[in-house]
């Protein structure tokens, strides 16, 4: 399917002035109760993506951002003294915060103002990955032990510090969706109780072309870590084997997320054709451990998932340095190749440690990303070699155990 281009996204700041006026006119009472009238429908169809009233460009709004250690240091403030205040983001950019002092994680002693400042510390890494995407905002208003519920749309009553866009959907027409990007909005989404950042695959202006391919190990209950890690690294080497490379990070949950990163205009049919792909090359090689059967009652017991669902239009995927709502506030890690070893922990990335680990370590999961970009040539190649690939294996295998039903049948 041929990619439909969308028009650029024309962009608005609102004047230093007028930001500090309506930032501080959103408390954090008005955005909660307001916001939370939001819809909640599922991932949607977009075909389009259009400017909304309150709209800059992620690359305006980058550069207005403040040094982290700074707003680190305010929200510690902020926390310590009133448990609430304006948040000041730098040049006229501020955003009213509250409730700094309630425990999101009671097992692991993480409020909401921690939560906050993680996200801050991380946020050089964080905001390039997620410019341009729509969020779809998981909100635990009560933490992560409480309830959650989903929400897709703006909302009517946005402060204009955050990026927002219209996006033409299928069953709703044009609805305005949080844009990633810079930390304003990402802190306003964590003001809201969204332990997580879930974007899309793709950005906004080419809103119908996907530029990340997802790959999800997803474990059953009774399968190891360590067994994960293991198909994690063979499904490495069959990217590799294709003459793609792509990024490995922890989900933050139970499995492993391999991605690859697209050139322009490819769509998500393509995208699809290629997870897809090496999803079945994996269950085919190794029956025993992989499967790509949908259906979790069918799927066979101790093998692992191989999902290649997630690469269709309104989807989403927890991202890297991304927090899970989890015991333990563990966090979506970027690994090295070499940590890929029966050693590896997953409680090991958490809020507490992944400050540190970052300042050691670095950006591992946007260098490997832009360590060997994939040109519209190599995808094809690659395509045609897991084709290849799955034909040769085909006389032999049969209807091996990884390969019976579901999608991959």
């Amino acid at each position: 399917m041929t990619p439909r281009k969308s028009p650029a996204t024309r962009t608005r700041r609102p004047s230093r002035t007028s930001t500090r006026n309506r930032a501080g006119k959103s408390s954090a009472k008005k955005t909660s109760a307001k916001s939370s009238r939001a819809s909640t429908a599922g991932s949607s169809r977009t075909s389009t993506a259009k400017p909304a009233r309150k709209s800059a460009s992620p690359s305006t709004r980058r550069a207005r951002a403040p040094n982290a250690a700074e707003v680190e240091a305010q929200l510690d403030a902020l926390e310590r003294g009133p448990g609430e205040g304006e948040l000041d983001l730098g040049r006229g950019v501020s955003l009213h915060v509250s409730s700094l002092s309630k425990l999101y994680f009671p097992d692991a002693g993480v409020t909401k103002g921690a939560l906050m400042r993680y996200y801050a510390r991380v946020s050089p890494m964080l905001l390039p990955q997620i410019a341009g995407r729509p969020l779809i905002l998981k909100r635990y208003p009560e933490g992560a032990g409480g309830p959650m519920f989903f929400q897709q749309d703006a909302g009517p009553h946005v402060p204009d510090v955050v990026q927002t866009a219209m996006v033409s959907t299928v069953d709703k027409g044009n609805r305005a969706r949080i844009i990633g990007g810079d930390l304003a909005t990402l802190l306003y989404t964590v003001q809201l109780g969204a332990i997580e950042v879930h974007p899309w695959l793709s950005r906004i202006p080419d809103i119908d072309s996907a530029d990340r391919c997802l790959i999800d190990l997803d474990p059953g209950d009774d399968v190891p870590f360590s067994a994960v890690v293991s198909l994690a690294r063979e499904v490495r080497r069959i990217v590799e084997g294709c003459g793609l490379s792509g990024a490995v990070k922890t989900s933050g949950s139970s499995g492993v997320h391999l991605v690859i990163a697209l050139p322009a205009r490819t769509s998500y049919d393509v995208s699809a054709q290629l997870a897809m792909g090496i999803a079945r090359v994996a269950a085919a090689t190794w029956p025993d451990v992989a499967t790509v059967e949908r259906s979790i009652g069918a799927r066979p017991p101790g093998t692992i998932y191989v999902d290649a669902m997630q690469n269709a239009r309104g989807k989403s995927a927890a991202s890297a340095y991304s927090v899970r709502a989890k015991a333990g506030a563990p966090v979506s890690a970027p690994l090295a190749a070499d940590e890929l070893t029966a050693r590896l922990r997953l409680d090991a990335f958490t809020v507490k440690t992944m400050p540190a680990r970052v300042a050691r370590v670095g950006d591992l999961y946007g260098q490997a990303l832009a360590e060997r970009p994939t040109t519209a040539r190599g995808l094809a190649r690659a395509l045609q070699v897991l084709d290849a690939t799955l034909a040769a294996m085909r006389p032999r295998r049969g209807r091996k155990r990884g390969e019976r039903g579901g999608a991959g049948a």
